[in-house]
């Protein structure tokens, strides 16, 4: 037994948001998005983007203590970790790197979430940086629901264990072991509650790896712990701190995933397509009516459309899709029944929001990760 989810949701903490308020303040001034290398995170759930396609995220949700993440170019460093819990128990977090969507916060640009039986390949590679005066794990977690969606607990969560520091182990009991992506693997099976998990624990540590995340993918549909109509949502590198964790590092990440035979990034197969974005604007306010058209051979699953807000503009609601984070780089994606654009096919959403300054459009927009033209 080893923790509960790790997902959370708390109000932001006085020093994040005033760490947030300089960075838009800067961005104003300077006339450029707020910049996302070597910025500190306290927030007990902050995150901020990082080689424009990931996100960072401090997620402390099982301590009071401190914990600071310092995200870099190219991925992330614990500045601080206090505190310790019961290595028995959950560990304090799960600071880590994502592809993908985590309660509504979703990667710029991602082609996340895509059904498994359409993804061909799911190439990834991490480079972790480890410490000797801690008890945590360095873990890989892949996120597998029978729908595409992009907020809350997913029924099946999988953790590549790639190293373990102290008496902690996965989630509910050894199984086996099984060779999967050319390794060979420690098979622990079991769940918390809220999802089911299975872990695949290295036998001596793992510094750096290139690999393929559909070979885990694949191993879990064959346990009979996912089916190939689900779908992948995210995919995760961090780690679990239980006592200190000052120091850990991933120091790069990467990840792709193929869709449609592996060409184009889209579910459902490759993606082309028009948006049309007509704006109706009023000093400090305005509404968005957006038409995104499939205009590709192929249908296109748990869709999910790509742009960034311009420097000022801030979404306060939308309707009939979810938009998200509220300002920056801005993820749509279909709600329930709204998630599959057919060829020759279109959904439309709007939003309202605020800006500041001269108001402008965004300057592209990408579906599942391919560029759309614009009407």
């Amino acid at each position: 037994m080893r923790r509960l989810p790790h997902h959370n949701r708390a109000p932001r903490g006085l020093l994040a948001t005033l760490l947030t308020a300089l960075a838009a303040i800067a961005a104003l001034v300077t006339g450029a998005a707020p910049a996302q290398a070597d910025t500190t995170i306290c927030e007990q759930y902050g995150s901020t983007t990082v080689q424009g396609r990931y996100v960072v995220q401090n997620n402390r949700w099982g301590t009071s203590a401190t914990q600071c993440v310092t995200a870099t170019n190219t991925g992330f460093r614990v500045a601080q970790a206090d505190g310790s819990v019961p290595t028995n128990g959950a560990p304090k977090s799960y600071p880590s790197i994502f592809n993908g969507c985590h309660y509504t916060n979703c990667s710029p640009g991602t082609a996340l979430p895509a059904r498994i039986s359409n993804i061909s390949s799911a190439p990834s590679s991490i480079s972790y940086g480890y410490v000797d005066n801690a008890v945590y794990n360095a873990s890989y977690d892949i996120w597998l629901d029978p729908t595409p969606r992009t907020d809350g607990v997913n029924r099946t969560e999988i953790m590549i264990w790639l190293n373990k520091v102290g008496p902690i182990q996965p989630i509910g009991s050894q199984v086996g072991t099984a060779t999967v992506a050319g390794r060979t693997w420690q098979v622990w099976s079991g769940g918390n509650g809220s999802n089911d998990v299975l872990s695949f624990v290295a036998p001596s540590a793992i510094s750096s790896w290139s690999f393929d995340v559909m070979d885990f993918v694949r191993e879990t549909v064959a346990r009979g712990m996912a089916r190939n109509d689900w779908y992948l949502t995210s995919v995760q590198a961090g780690f679990e701190p239980w006592q200190n964790g000052a120091g850990l590092a991933v120091n790069s990440f990467s990840s792709t995933v193929n869709t449609g035979g592996g060409s184009g990034d889209g579910p459902g197969g490759p993606a082309a397509c028009t948006v049309s974005y007509a704006t109706n604007v009023w000093p400090g306010g305005f509404t968005a009516n957006v038409t995104v058209k499939n205009t590709g051979s192929s249908a296109v699953d748990g869709w999910r459309l790509a742009f960034t807000l311009p420097s000022g503009q801030r979404v306060t609601n939308a309707w009939n899709a979810s938009v998200t984070p509220a300002s920056g780089a801005v993820t749509a994606s279909g709600l329930d029944g709204t998630t599959r654009i057919a060829p020759g096919g279109s959904q439309s959403f709007g939003f309202q929001g605020t800006y500041s300054g001269t108001f402008a459009q965004p300057n592209g927009f990408s579906l599942n990760g391919t560029a759309c033209t614009t009407a």
